[in-house]
């Protein structure tokens, strides 16, 4: 069996000078460094540009100031520790503070500071609040990633919510499928996992976050190819990420690629305000005309996914921007509102809903469903992160 080896210091990157070394650790002091050698190989080194080492190695734009911690503000989604209810029919669990590698665009890197404890191990309070609330169809396994737990820990997760009925879909949120596809096809009792409870009325579907087609390796597809045939149904989802894959000829041939593994272009995402993220963000009318030029190229298949802001409020798809004013709806709804159709004002250098003059009259700032819970928005601003492992 195939073994991924995994750093956690940047000062052991061979593949980097002393100089870069030095100027990196500040950045890794504050956000959490993680990357495993299958993924370090598809990085062109000779490219100080190249997408794929922009997606895990540091940049020193994560120490500008920007953003907040948490964004879409899923503290006040929490109903219990470590599960979140934003939309009715949908429960997410945050199992995992780890992922394979770290995503340095990452919309949750608050889970990786010393003084932040979201992920929890024990996950009994969540299934108790899941089951006395019928209304939960869907669940989430998320985080950090949910591959990453050790297959019988999520066996007991998996296991938990199919004794609850009304329960018809597991999500397993994951890059695992292309930071460490060996897990996958390597691990028998986790695809065993997946097919005794992959049915034909319950389903489960692996939720992945591949952002450039240079992920789609050969060992990604069997990857891919083994969650299908276990019966997992395989979705994607990716912001559209400056410097990464904000071409439409990339994204294009990522909704190509994606549609002939059999994996389900399922949303682009407008990246989010987030601490340390202000080097991947793009102008929202930006973002849109590359999604649409992308779509173009590619058949209808590819042309299902949606471009969307995980805003506190909701999901907002953007469905045009044309002649300085944004079309939107609400896809989803934290205040039941979906559907509901906005036309505003989008200035050029708009990059998210609450930068559109006049969205303040389409929702109200949430109270916390669990006074209990700290909001890190509140927190210090600049801690040192949590280990890696």
């Amino acid at each position: 069996m195939q073994k991924v080896r995994y750093i956690t210091d940047v000062a052991k990157m061979d593949n980097l000078s002393e100089h870069e070394k030095a100027v990196l650790k500040p950045i890794t002091d504050k956000f959490v460094f993680r990357v495993n050698d299958y993924y370090l190989q598809l990085i062109n080194w000779d490219d100080p540009h190249d997408p794929i080492r922009k997606l895990v190695i540091p940049n020193e734009g994560e120490l500008s100031e920007y953003g907040r911690w948490d964004a879409s503000d899923e503290d006040t989604n929490y109903v219990v520790p470590g599960c979140q209810h934003k939309y009715r029919t949908t429960a997410l669990l945050i199992v995992s503070e780890v992922c394979g590698s770290y995503c340095r665009y990452c919309f949750r890197k608050r889970l990786f500071r010393n003084d932040v404890k979201e992920a929890m191990s024990d996950v009994a309070p969540g299934l108790a609040y899941i089951a006395q609330t019928p209304e939960i169809s869907n669940v989430l396994l998320t985080g950090g990633d949910s591959l990453i737990l050790a297959t019988s820990k999520l066996r007991t997760i998996i296991e938990g919510l199919r004794s609850i009925d009304h329960v018809k879909i597991i999500r397993l949120g994951s890059k695992i499928p292309v930071f460490n596809p060996m897990r996958i096809y390597q691990d028998e009792e986790l695809l065993e996992l997946i097919r005794t409870h992959s049915t034909e009325e319950k389903r489960i579907y692996v939720m992945a976050h591949i952002n450039h087609p240079r992920e789609i390796t050969p060992e990604a597809r069997r990857g891919f190819k083994a969650l299908h045939d276990a019966g997992a149904i395989v979705v994607n989802q990716t912001p559209v990420l400056k410097g990464i894959n904000d071409d439409p000829a990339v994204l294009g041939e990522l909704l190509d690629q994606l549609s002939w593994a059999g994996v389900t272009p399922y949303y682009f995402f407008v990246n989010r305000p987030v601490a340390g993220n202000r080097e991947f963000v793009l102008p929202l009318e930006r973002v849109y005309q590359i999604v649409e030029e992308a779509k173009a190229r590619t058949s209808g298949l590819g042309k299902r996914v949606r471009l969307s802001m995980s805003h506190t409020s909701g999901k907002i798809e953007i469905l045009a921007i044309d002649n300085g004013k944004a079309y939107l709806k609400y896809h989803q709804s934290r205040d039941d509102n979906y559907g509901q159709f906005m036309a505003l004002d989008c200035p050029p250098d708009a990059e998210w809903f609450d930068d559109l003059p006049g969205s303040e009259q389409y929702w109200t700032k949430p109270v916390k469903k669990n006074d209990a819970i700290i909001s890190v928005n509140e927190m210090e601003r600049s801690p040192s992160c949590a280990a890696a492992d």
